[in-house]
């Protein structure tokens, strides 16, 4: 399955699997753009990426650690 930019809570469940030790509210943008895009199943164009998108992917990731 491809996931895109909009896709923020499977993405957030990937980062999370990915960087189990992570503080996602400790994570630039920059660094979190770079590891969404690293990601095996994403597959997006990274102009379509902003910081919402990436407020909304860091929202997801630190819910999954509740």
């Amino acid at each position: 399955m491809s996931m895109v930019w909009t896709d923020t809570l499977d993405i957030a469940i990937e980062l999370y699997e990915v960087h189990p030790d992570v503080d996602p509210r400790m994570v630039r943008f920059t660094d979190l753009m770079e590891w969404v895009m690293a990601l095996p199943d994403f597959n997006d164009d990274p102009k379509r990426c902003g910081e919402k998108v990436l407020e909304a992917i860091q929202t997801a990731w630190i819910d999954e650690l509740d």
